[in-house]
């Protein structure tokens, strides 16, 4: 299954950092996650936290999500369609996905990249929506525990740290915001990616080698966001 350039580049060098060490010094265990969606859905879910917990408000925000087509302009093929009101700037829309087979209670270091449709535009619309593209940011992240929304204080909030709009937390790293440009109005494809980050992303397995991916959107514009993930791909590498 076709690969990132970048995600190529990264399996290419670990894997001769394996081959290298053969004198009794650690070796690497690599694996390496391509989802394409064009194909399917590949087990990625989808949810949506940061918002009061009462059905009025659900309502309000008018979410929805959709293994669906991919807007007309981009042509053939199918993505996870994800949308909400941010009315209360603080929606957070993710997809998630259970990895098993990894080495359990180990620590591996992340590399993601991710694909995506948006039309979400650079420059606010006013002093208080903030703006479509560049105030809301696209995060990436992996824990041991499924991310799930739980009720707190009257609010659906996430079960584990993402950190909070540009800032990430001990379990979601920010790769960038979601603006496809000046007074953008037609889906563009983008990509973001750590490739190129200086502080690394680790994350612990649990006892049965398993890791829970998360991918989503911290948005603290107040509007509509309508995102179409199209691909996610996940090198993960640890000493051993």
């Amino acid at each position: 299954m076709k690969c990132g350039a970048i995600l190529y580049v990264i399996t290419a060098f670990l894997c001769f950092g394996c081959n290298l060490n053969n004198t009794g010094s650690q070796d690497l265990a690599l694996e390496s996650i391509v989802s394409d969606f064009s194909h399917s859905q590949d087990g990625w879910e989808a949810d949506f936290s940061d918002y009061p917990a009462t059905a009025e408000d659900s309502l309000k925000l008018n979410l929805q999500f959709s293994y669906t087509n991919l807007p007309a302009n981009l042509g053939s093929g199918k993505s996870i369609m994800l949308s909400g009101t941010n009315y209360n700037d603080d929606l957070f829309m993710f997809i998630k996905k259970k990895v098993n087979g990894l080495r359990p209670n180990t620590e591996y270091t992340l590399t993601f990249e991710v694909e995506f449709a948006s039309n979400a535009s650079s420059g606010g619309t006013s002093s208080n929506e903030g703006s479509p593209g560049e105030s809301v940011f696209l995060k990436a992240g992996a824990v041991a525990v499924e991310p799930s929304k739980i009720v707190r204080e009257s609010d659906y909030v996430l079960n584990i740290d993402k950190g909070q709009l540009l800032y990430g937390g001990q379990n979601m790293i920010v790769l960038g915001n979601i603006a496809a440009g000046q007074n953008a109005s037609n889906y563009t494809l983008l990509t973001r990616t750590n490739a190129n980050n200086l502080v690394p992303f680790t994350a612990i397995t649990n006892s049965a080698g398993e890791l829970w991916l998360i991918v989503g959107t911290d948005s603290g514009f107040s509007g509509t966001t309508t995102i179409y993930y199209t691909k996610v791909s996940v090198v993960l590498s640890a000493t051993v």
